[in-house]
């Protein structure tokens, strides 16, 4: 597009932050907060690839569709696995943003700063990139994950202090020690919110001979999952198929069991907290024990997760105070950090 008529439609666009995670996605608005909260789920004709619903309405047709209709996560580990459904969500989300009452035409031309995982390689990235144009964006930039996170949760990463931020996403899980805008010190998982679902699928097929699918153990994880002892245990009544003779059956399910079926991710993920404290550098280690790990992303709100990881660790532990939020918060922030914005205008542009 002509420089001149780019620069026009700018002003009638707004800057984004965005957070295309595995499992949602979110879109935070500079100047007016998160716009768009939706699960990254779309649905399409098998053989057309006609684009039948996005987000919610997408979510809701899983597991209940005819053969002639597919309902696919177009992002797999926080990357993208299926570009032309990543576009076809993205572009809806961002014309959804732009459109006027009334207006029938309008061209967004937003700048777009969007999370990236740090594990991600450089054709992943450059694939971001390339759907964030193909979307409508006069500018794109990249961001780390856990930078953006540790931003969103009001975390200080530019100065010469260590801060350590843990993300549990749907897809994967980053765990970074920051100082001075760059990580010291992390790891990444895909120990995250998808894993601790198939870990609830697995446990009751083996312990009640039952099968659920993904958005039942996705419910029960919300309604029952903690990871120490309640002060009073909770149950409910689930139902599913029952595997011996093919029909519907219901259980009971305590919260002690679902606290036994996510013992394992749990634990994956304090032992990778417990090795990331212990790759930093002694100094930034004594900055982390007395500022703390600060939690959020989806599993951060697991019950008594932060208090299981400060037992473990022996460190003060928060979960932020919008978890859900923190990454696209802080992308969209970066617009209002001149000197952050520079860094990732040189770190994009090699991408391009």
């Amino acid at each position: 597009m002509i420089p001149v008529i780019d620069h026009f439609l700018g002003y009638f666009s707004q800057d984004l932050g965005v957070d295309l995670g595995t499992v949602n996605t979110l879109i935070h608005v500079r100047g007016k907060g998160i716009v768009i909260r939706e699960p990254s789920v779309v649905a399409q004709h098998k053989k057309t690839k006609k684009v039948l619903a996005i987000g919610g309405e997408a979510k809701k047709m899983l597991g209940r569709v005819p053969a002639s209709i597919v309902v696919v996560r177009p992002l797999r580990d926080g990357v993208i696995s299926d570009f032309d459904t990543t576009l076809a969500m993205l572009s809806h989300f961002v014309k959804k943003i732009h459109a006027r009452p009334g207006k029938n035409f309008s061209i967004p031309r937003p700048r777009i700063v969007i999370g990236v995982p740090t594990e991600a390689s450089e054709v992943e990235r450059r694939a971001l990139l390339d759907v964030a144009y193909a979307a409508g964006a006069r500018s794109a930039y990249l961001i780390e994950e856990p930078i953006a996170a540790a931003i969103g949760a009001g975390l200080s990463v530019g100065e010469p202090v260590g801060s350590m931020i843990v993300d549990i996403g749907g897809g994967t899980c980053e765990i970074a020690v920051i100082s001075l805008g760059g990580i010291v010190a992390g790891r990444f998982l895909k120990t995250a919110g998808d894993a601790m679902d198939a870990d609830i699928v697995s446990y009751v097929r083996s312990r009640f001979g039952l099968a659920i699918g993904e958005a039942t153990a996705e419910e029960i994880k919300i309604a029952l999952g903690n990871a120490y002892p309640l002060k009073v245990e909770k149950e409910t009544i689930i139902r599913g198929r029952d595997l011996e003779k093919g029909l519907p059956k219901s259980v009971r399910l305590t919260s002690v069991q679902v606290r036994e079926a996510l013992s394992t991710s749990l634990s994956t993920i304090v032992s990778a907290i417990k090795d990331t404290v212990e790759d930093s550098p002694p100094e930034l280690s004594a900055d982390i024990a007395e500022r703390g790990i600060m939690l959020c992303g989806g599993g951060s709100l697991i019950p008594n997760f932060a208090r299981l990881v400060s037992m473990e660790i022996k460190m003060p532990v928060s979960v932020a105070a919008e978890p859900l939020s923190c990454v696209v918060n802080g992308a969209v922030s970066i617009l209002d950090n001149p000197e952050l914005l520079k860094k990732l205008k040189i770190n994009t542009s090699a991408l391009r």
